[in-house]
């Protein structure tokens, strides 16, 4: 399964080599032109092969994912790090990781919960409160093991589970990836580049750099966004569900959707019986705000996998939505990426 591949494959932001890998290995058999540009950004570009109106299409999906660098080595023997993309703390507490290029295994620790204070214990730990345990007795011991800047990735495996659910680390945003890889598979009767981008976690940096040289007049950004689906939430706050398609954002706290795409959007996914829904709730961000204030403005919209505990070492979402977004996808290229 690709999904599974890519889901196991380290890439914390700023170290996506070993994505970038997989990713131009898949791309080869199918990209007319395939680059590697400066950023580390992979430019897969596939001309139409059917009759149509000359368009060009961009699909945009991020390699990296959020993990750890390891910034002090204390004379106990710990390592103190810093989080690389938005990491909520309480999610860290006794997870396992990998350290640097020889995966060295370590366990995030904290002050055991029966010696903490009655303050400590009203208030989440922040990163600082936290370290990495690697076994290690003193600084010595550990600096043969780790060396400062080291990335952090998440030992977690990816499974299949209940009624069509996968759980897995970084499906955010491999899953966009798989769709991406998948969608450049196909004829259509417009041109058509797939950029798999980096360093999104921090900033849309590596989706800058492709919107300044990838002139497209339409982009579609695959990717995830929180599901808050579970529990005592009414349905108006819930975001969006596990299951329900693919998720049609009309407004995050970066971007805003090209109206008249977001419409085709819509009715090609009604036409072709695809599931969708909207995402109810304005949050978060990702490269559609590099991509749409590109070369003069080019019209984006996002087309989101929901994902449940985004952000940390298990990520759960639904096949079912992960293929709408893909089927979704390949319509809008299907119809010449008519707007």
């Amino acid at each position: 399964m690709v999904l599974k591949e890519l889901s196991l494959l380290p890439g914390v932001s700023g170290d996506e080599g070993a994505v970038r890998s997989y990713i131009l290995d898949a791309c080869r058999p199918y990209a007319d032109e395939l680059r590697v540009d400066r950023m580390g950004n992979v430019i897969a570009f596939r001309r139409a092969r059917l009759p149509g109106g000359g368009k060009h299409a961009l699909l945009v999906a991020h390699m990296d994912e959020v993990g750890l660098i390891a910034t002090a080595i204390r004379d106990d023997g710990l390592i103190s790090y810093e989080p690389i993309g938005g990491i909520d703390p309480r999610v860290l507490v006794s997870k396992r990781v990998f350290i640097g290029e020889k995966k060295v295994p370590g366990v995030i620790g904290a002050k055991a919960i029966h010696l903490q204070s009655r303050e400590e214990l009203q208030k989440m730990l922040p990163h600082d409160q936290l370290y990495v345990d690697v076994g290690a007795s003193d600084r010595a011991s550990a600096e043969k093991l780790v060396s400062l800047g080291d990335y952090m990735h998440f030992d977690s495996d990816f499974i299949e589970f209940g009624e069509g659910l996968v759980k897995g680390r970084a499906l955010d945003d491999r899953v966009g990836c798989r769709a991406a890889l998948m969608a450049l598979r196909g004829d259509y009767p417009c041109d058509l580049t797939c950029a798999f981008t980096v360093q999104e976690e921090v900033g849309t940096r590596g989706a800058t750099a492709v919107g300044a040289v990838v002139g497209a007049d339409c982009a579609l950004i695959l990717e995830t966004t929180s599901a808050n689906d579970l529990g005592d939430v009414d349905e108006h706050l819930r975001v969006c569900e596990l299951g329900r398609g693919v998720a049609l954002s009309f407004m995050d706290n970066a971007a805003i959707a090209h109206r008249g795409l977001l419409r085709a959007l819509r009715a090609l996914a009604e036409r072709s019986q695809i599931p969708w829904q909207v995402k109810r709730f304005v949050s978060g961000g990702n490269d559609a705000r590099a991509i749409q204030t590109s070369r003069g403005g080019v019209p984006t919209a996002v087309l989101s996998v929901p994902c449940r505990y985004i952000h940390s070492p298990s990520n759960v979402m639904s096949l079912r939505d992960a293929d709408a977004q893909l089927a979704l996808a390949r319509a809008f290229l299907d119809s010449g990426a008519a707007i």
